[in-house]
């Protein structure tokens, strides 16, 4: 299940878009723990899925020889994941002045306890060029056949 809810007026954030996922078995390590580097996989999987929900296709940026790059992240895990568990992954981009943006996410369990926050750091890169965009929420803008979802509201 995937949901997505306008931007709050007034904000250069739109509210965060949320899929769900179900953390499977082989996910976890020897302490039964959902594996450290599987929260970047499900962090990755909200975004892409955000970018598809805007109508931006990997294939349409690839053509246009744009991608979307991390530069930075940063985890903070509150609460273990175990075989099972069902959490909510959202995702939010907060935009500023520059190349780069942010992408807040936090991975919500079932019962609404936080059990991990990420935060990155991201560009959009030319992929010819290879430097980053002067104005990535342009690009973003021009991408999207529904920029609200991505905090890009009419302006």
């Amino acid at each position: 299940m995937t949901e997505a809810a306008e931007p709050a007026a007034g904000t250069d954030a739109a509210e965060p878009f949320t899929v769900e996922i179900t953390v499977r078995g082989y996910e976890t390590d020897t302490q039964g723990h959902l594996n450290q580097s599987v929260y970047l996989q499900y962090a990755e999987h909200a975004r892409w899925s955000l970018l598809q929900a805007s109508g931006i296709r990997q294939s349409t940026m690839v053509e246009r020889r744009v991608g979307p790059v991390t530069v930075e992240t940063t985890i903070r895990y509150l609460r273990e994941l175990r075989a099972g568990d069902e959490v909510a992954v959202s995702c939010a981009f907060v935009w500023g002045a520059g190349k780069t943006f942010r992408i807040e996410q936090t991975v919500r369990k079932a019962d609404g306890t936080v059990a991990a926050e990420v935060s990155a750091v991201c560009g959009l890169l030319d992929l010819t060029e290879r430097k980053l965009l002067k104005d990535p929420r342009a690009a973003f803008r021009e991408l999207a056949e529904e920029p609200a979802l991505l905090g890009l509201a009419d302006g």
